[in-house]
């Protein structure tokens, strides 16, 4: 059990002092303009529970995973069952993510990166493919459409100097990355193209990975004020996967796969060959265009293809996946009497995939078990008004329709057969009011409906047996807020919450197959605090501290199954107190620190709170130099170590696994070391 000590130790520096960027880039976190529901306003004006991470957080951990720089975010979890294998949640538990990404929706540079069937391939992005996310926490819909777990915005990189860089980083357990990267142009046209190797030999069995990533961004300044902008990448990414462990050989033999049962079915995790090997393009055009000074339209299209292998414990999954949409929105900004811009806009996205599965031995495809075709068809029709109300009143009010349609067609397999559901229109509203009390701080609520339509994963999981009864989670969630910031250097951000849901999606046998679980009550609290102050001494430039927390109240209101009633349990996937603090430190104008450590609390396995996985803490530090060869080339030394204190934890639990399968176990501790050089050109 982890003392409280260790949790004073997390808190002491956010209260004391807080948090900060380096002096070129130091800003309040009420001055950031963020694009979350296209308000495009500072934060202290935008009526919203939100979560930032720039460049400046991303880079103060290991530059292979954005998973470290996401975790402090409050409300934010994301987990790593294996290396490559992510999982992310907002303000939720992982019930309906045992493999992969869902009711979350993400987007890239403007355009929806989940795909049509609700799933998102995380893992296909490099790092250096992350400019900024904005993680919006609570329901979407009414501009985003399904997905009552949030919406994360992602962008590319923004640089504005013609530069290339090469950087190599090494580690513990195998790790190798080699990244190169160009960005060149001018005021009318820039190009920023990223190519990034990267492999590891893991901690467990069977647990390697390998990525070769490609990206493309292009930015085009038109003729009568207009701007296009083109987004490409293409990924070959391979990971070993190894399954779950039970209590006793997490506890004995943490770094081993899946072993074979005792009667040797289903054979283990490396003898079956388990991973996924997935090869992806994605593409998008984005189109911006300013018609008057009131007036202005974005438009843009996307198309991505997906070839995915899954050799498994009890199958082997052949499928290729085909994506293509657009999404454009309108606006007009009007001051008369009263302040204001109007909203509105749509959405489509298109998916097809055929399926099959064969069976698996030791690594080689078998005979056809089923072959499906999956097609599915999702549209948003969204508005949204907001107004400037006198005494600094600011608010929002929006809503769209959302429709969807599955398509299942089994052309082998049992039984064999074609199956739709169209499934019923959903008015998904959000209502939120913001008082800016003064220029340093301000109040908001809101009140959002909020729903999630089960993913194809979800109606056609690894059991192979279609569920056409699956119904979507639908729910109120009701919150409130307060940020800004005194005494010139400290800020916060306080939300308080209560989500409402029903028909809520709930795995079982560690995700062979869902069920509507009835309801849920999800309350709870995020809070950062940061202080932040650059100096003119020569000794120590810059300094920073912070403290990022999210408490928890998630259980179950009305779930029977099986004849078990698990009300009032709490929700299994979800930890009831995380808490970060970091130190970011700058000194003799070149060296610079960053330490950062996290308390997670006691997270429940099962839908009866009948087995648990222990808290623990976590502590970690990235030490650097940044110096200057000649005139116009920049590098940067860094080396840093994770899990400094060697603690067992289990970084992605599968949750009502079978025979008792839930722990994934994490690296102990682990270090790095890279380089990277940056000439001008």
């Amino acid at each position: 059990m982890i003392r409280w000590q260790a949790i004073v130790l997390i808190l002491i520096p956010g209260f004391s002092l807080a948090q900060t960027a380096e002096p070129d880039t130091a800003r309040a976190l009420t001055e950031i303009t963020v694009h979350a529901y296209l308000y495009n306003r500072k934060l202290k004006e935008t009526p919203v529970a939100l979560g930032l991470v720039g460049e400046k957080e991303l880079n103060r951990f290991n530059v292979t995973s954005v998973l470290p720089a996401m975790n402090t975010v409050p409300g934010v979890r994301m987990e790593e069952r294996s290396p490559g294998s992510y999982r992310f949640s907002i303000r939720g538990s992982s019930l309906r993510s045992p493999f992969g990404i869902r009711n979350v929706k993400f987007y890239w540079n403007g355009l929806p990166l989940t795909d049509g069937g609700g799933n998102t391939y995380l893992n296909l992005l490099d790092f250096d493919s992350f400019g900024k996310a904005e993680i919006i926490k609570g329901p979407g819909g009414s501009l985003y459409g399904a997905g009552s777990g949030g919406v994360v915005l992602l962008s590319s990189p923004q640089i504005n100097k013609n530069r290339l860089q090469f950087s190599s980083t090494l580690g513990s357990y195998g790790l190798q990355r080699y990244q190169v990267s160009s960005a060149f142009g001018n005021a009318r046209k820039k190009f920023f193209f990223n190519y990034a190797h990267q492999q590891a030999s893991g901690y467990r069995q069977q647990s390697a990975l390998r990525r070769d990533a490609f990206n493309l961004q292009s930015n085009f300044v038109l003729k009568n004020q207009s701007t296009l902008q083109a987004s490409v990448f293409y990924t070959d990414l391979y990971y070993q996967t190894p399954g779950g462990l039970t209590q006793t050989q997490y506890a004995n033999t943490p770094q081993e796969a899946r072993q074979p049962s005792p009667s040797g079915t289903p054979k283990g995790a490396v003898q079956q060959q388990a991973s996924i090997s997935n090869k992806t393009i994605y593409s998008g055009l984005y189109y911006e265009k300013q018609w008057t000074p009131q007036w202005s339209t974005r438009a843009g299209v996307y198309g991505s293809y997906t070839d995915y292998t899954n050799p498994s414990i009890f199958n082997y999954e052949r499928r290729t996946e085909t994506n293509w949409g657009g999404r454009t929105d309108t606006q007009y900004e009007f001051e008369k009497k009263i302040k204001g811009k109007l909203t509105f806009g749509a959405e489509y996205q298109y998916f097809h995939s055929p399926l099959t599965d064969y069976g698996n031995q030791l690594g080689v495809k078998d005979t056809v078990q089923t072959d499906d075709r999956l097609t599915s068809q999702a549209a948003i029709l969204f508005s949204q008004i907001e107004l400037q109300l006198p005494s600094r009143f600011f608010l929002t009010v929006g809503g769209s329709a959302n429709f969807l349609k599955y398509d299942f067609n089994r052309v082998a397999g049992t039984p064999l057969g074609s199956q739709q559901r169209n499934f019923s229109p959903v008015i998904s509203p959000r209502l939120a009011l913001l008082k800016k009390i003064n220029e340093s701080f301000s109040l908001f609520t809101s009140l959002s409906k909020g729903f999630s339509t089960p993913t194809w994963a979800e109606v056609l999981p690894s059991t192979g047996v279609y569920n056409n009864q699956l119904s979507p989670e639908v729910g109120i969630n009701y919150e409130i807020g307060v940020r800004g910031n005194f005494l010139k250097d400290f800020s916060f951000d306080l939300v308080t919450y209560d989500f409402e849901l029903d028909h809520a999606i709930v795995s079982q046998n560690g995700g062979d197959y869902f069920i509507n679980s009835g309801g849920t009550s999800q309350k709870g609290a995020e809070i950062y605090f940061s202080w932040q102050k650059n100096f003119m001494a020569a000794d120590v430039s810059y300094l920073k501290l912070w403290t990022s927390c999210t408490f928890t109240n998630y259980k179950f209101t009305n779930y029977v199954y099986n004849g078990s009633d698990y009300s009032g349990q709490r929700l299994p996937g979800t930890a009831p107190k995380t808490i970060v603090g970091g130190l970011d430190i700058n000194f003799l104008k070149k060296l610079y620190g960053n330490f950062t450590s996290t308390y997670v609390s006691e997270i429940p396995l099962t839908n009866g709170n009948t087995t648990t996985a222990a808290d623990y803490f976590l502590a970690g530090a990235r030490l650097g130099f940044k110096g200057q060869i000649g005139t116009k080339t920049q590098f940067e030394f860094f080396s840093g170590v994770n899990n400094v204190l060697n603690q067992q934890y289990s970084l992605g639990n599968d949750l009502n696994a079978v025979a008792g399968r839930y722990y994934n176990a994490a690296a102990p501790r682990n270090f790095y070391v890279g380089l990277k050089i940056v000439p001008e050109l």
